[in-house]
């Protein structure tokens, strides 16, 4: 039985769900579907993986399909997201569909969008730098767009597209039906809601800045000299497709190469990959060829590879929100997922920092390998008992009263000659023999 039949959806539609094994909606799906339908603006919130794209793709095909009037646009953070979202749209519109679609994203020839531009398009996916430059040439027309999504919207604001956002929604209606969507709900995007959203409905799931529950946290403790041969460990005790998270391009090449190396299929994905490349490689990852991707962060919000079982942090996002993106990798549509963590010492306050970001459980503890460097734990329960020294009553007098004691005593000599000092009481010749006559013969001496 097929539960998005409740919906009344489009026929079209409902073959295309069905062609797709779309049985049963998910609970962002099952939330957000109707109030869209019923015309309603929402800020949403929900953990990757849990169907949020067709809880927006779904509603938005239906109202095109009911009317021959108005176009969507859908705004995203990243080019790699861009494409799995389009991929939904095809998926949900459907052999020959009468309604086109353009993809507007960076690293693409501009030649090959204005051809799809021409053929009048319903449903623009883009990136906030691409959907402007089309805008500022006059190549894009958004006169008639009725519908706006804004996916990703906190990572967008991270990477710094808020004066991209704010000048291409000048370009769009102000009547329209606006879904904004993030992982996360900062003060940032609330502010950014009261905005452009008309008398939003909340929709969350799942609850904010929480790891999915089916996704095991595993942490370990090392000098940073340790991790690569640690991580070689790990992929060799593991199963499966890992994704890799490190800081930089440069990082992400040279540990790929160092385990290609050792054998170990290993490619690197960053955004200084031409896009025939990047494409390339994740393709190749998506059909199993290689097992180990090493990204950088702007896969993060971009990879929905349903067969990934472990996210190793080589190394700590940059910012704190940014690992919760990371470890939903894994765990997709209720899955199971396992998230490792590299924590050096300099590391401690960013990992304290993205403890905190989580809601305290007793059940969700992150569990910490306790049988790894140990000559390292053996300096920190060396400086533990330095720090529980106790000192009896003799020595703590011993050892800082009589000290103190001798060094005031000193300073109360000194008040006591000032206060001596400043009472005493000079005649008028006292005075002159003591100021007057050396002034005299030190000004002789110059004369």
């Amino acid at each position: 039985m097929n539960d998005f039949i409740k919906f009344n959806l489009n026929e079209k539609l409902n073959k295309s769900l069905k062609n797709i094994n779309f049985k049963i909606p998910t609970s962002i799906q099952a939330e957000s579907i109707p109030l869209v339908l019923g015309g309603k603006d929402i800020l949403g919130s929900a953990q990757t993986g849990t169907g949020k794209t067709a809880a927006f793709c779904i509603p938005m095909i239906e109202l095109l399909l009911r009317s021959s009037k108005g176009s969507a646009l859908i705004m995203i953070p990243t080019r790699e997201l861009a494409k799995q979202v389009l991929d939904v749209v095809h998926s949900l519109l459907g052999f020959k569909s009468p309604i086109n679609t353009v993809s507007l994203i960076g690293g693409e020839l501009m030649s090959k969008q204005l051809s799809q531009l021409k053929r009048r398009p319903r449903i623009f996916v883009g990136t906030p730098g691409r959907i402007n430059d089309h805008l500022e040439r006059g190549t894009l027309n958004l006169h008639d767009t009725n519908f706006l999504v804004l996916d990703e919207t906190d990572r967008m604001l991270d990477m710094g597209f808020e004066v991209q956002i704010n000048k291409i929604l000048k370009f769009v209606p102000p009547k329209r039906q606006t879904l904004m969507f993030s992982a996360t709900i900062p003060d940032n995007i609330k502010k950014l809601s009261t905005k452009y959203l008309n008398n939003p409905i909340r929709v969350s799931v799942g609850g904010e800045n929480v790891a999915a529950k089916n996704i095991k946290q595993e942490v370990i403790e090392l000098k940073s000299d340790e991790k690569l041969i640690e991580i070689k460990k790990q992929i060799l005790k593991r199963e499966g497709s890992i994704l890799v998270f490190v800081k930089t391009k440069y990082g992400s090449e040279k540990l790929a190469k160092s385990l290609f190396k050792d054998k170990f299929k290993a490619f690197a994905l960053h955004g200084g990959l031409r896009q025939s490349k990047r494409n390339k490689v994740m393709k190749n990852f998506r059909d199993k060829k290689f097992r180990i991707l090493i990204a950088t962060d702007v896969a993060a919000r971009g990879l929905d590879v349903p067969h990934i079982e472990h996210v190793i942090n080589y190394d700590l996002p940059q910012m704190a929100e940014d690992f919760i993106h990371r470890i939903g990798r894994t765990a997709r549509a209720g899955s199971l997922g396992v998230a490792l963590s590299f924590v050096t010492k300099g590391d401690f306050l960013k990992w304290k920092e993205i403890q905190n970001i989580f809601n305290p459980s007793k059940n969700n503890k992150t569990n910490i390998d306790s049988n790894k460097n140990k000559s390292r734990k053996k300096r920190f329960n060396n400086k533990k008992n330095k720090n529980k020294k106790r000192f009896d009553k003799k020595d703590s007098e011993s050892s800082f009263k009589k000290p103190f004691k001798k060094k005031f005593s000193k300073f109360s000599d000194i008040k006591s000659d000032r206060k001596t000092f400043t009472k005493k009481r000079f005649d008028k010749k006292d005075s002159e023999s003591s100021f007057k006559k050396p002034f005299k013969k030190k000004f002789s001496k110059f004369s």
